[in-house]
């Protein structure tokens, strides 16, 4: 997936965009999935309203979908959807 921003691109760069760089190398050019995952939330964390945590949330969406097996992630979902709605009252 091609992201709107190169992470290579040289010049004038917001410090968001350059901890994205960081992350999207460790992740695609080291091919580090940990270190990846955990700069990716770093960047969300550090910048959750900049368009890098946006793209941080598809690349880690990227790693959980390469990691962890298909149904593995669905029952989390499912019992995240209970949990969540039970803690609204809205108990299954």
């Amino acid at each position: 997936m091609r992201n709107a921003i190169d992470p290579t691109e040289a010049g004038r760069q917001t410090k968001a965009a350059r901890q994205y760089a960081v992350a999207y190398a460790a992740h695609y050019t080291e091919r580090n999935l940990p270190a990846a995952l955990r700069l990716y939330v770093d960047v969300i964390a550090s910048h959750p309203s900049e368009q890098e945590a946006d793209f941080s949330r598809s690349q880690v969406q990227n790693i959980v979908n390469a990691v962890v097996p298909k149904q593995e992630l669905f029952d989390a979902q499912v019992n995240l959807a209970v949990a969540q709605l039970a803690h609204e009252g809205q108990a299954t």
